[in-house]
């Protein structure tokens, strides 16, 4: 389970407050502490492929469409 499919969850028990104390017992995301969840994307919120050199802290993507913006340059 990603963690959208545990937000879309939690919208359908926010109006039943027994169900939604069991959903919280039970089916919250533990706090990370370490790994690739611990730093998402400033910019867009991915915790997927991480761009974490220079201390950017950017997916892959928007690293991809502000690179030039930042002084980076592409060579072949």
């Amino acid at each position: 389970m990603g963690t959208s499919d545990w937000r879309n969850l939690l919208k359908q028990v926010e109006k039943k407050p027994a169900l939604l104390i069991r959903f919280m017992k039970y089916n919250k995301p533990k706090e990370r502490k370490h790994g690739f969840a611990k730093k998402p994307c400033v910019r867009c919120g991915r915790i997927g492929a991480h761009v974490g050199a220079y201390g950017l802290n950017f997916c892959r993507q928007c690293f991809r469409e502000i690179a030039g913006e930042l002084g980076f340059k592409k060579y072949q």
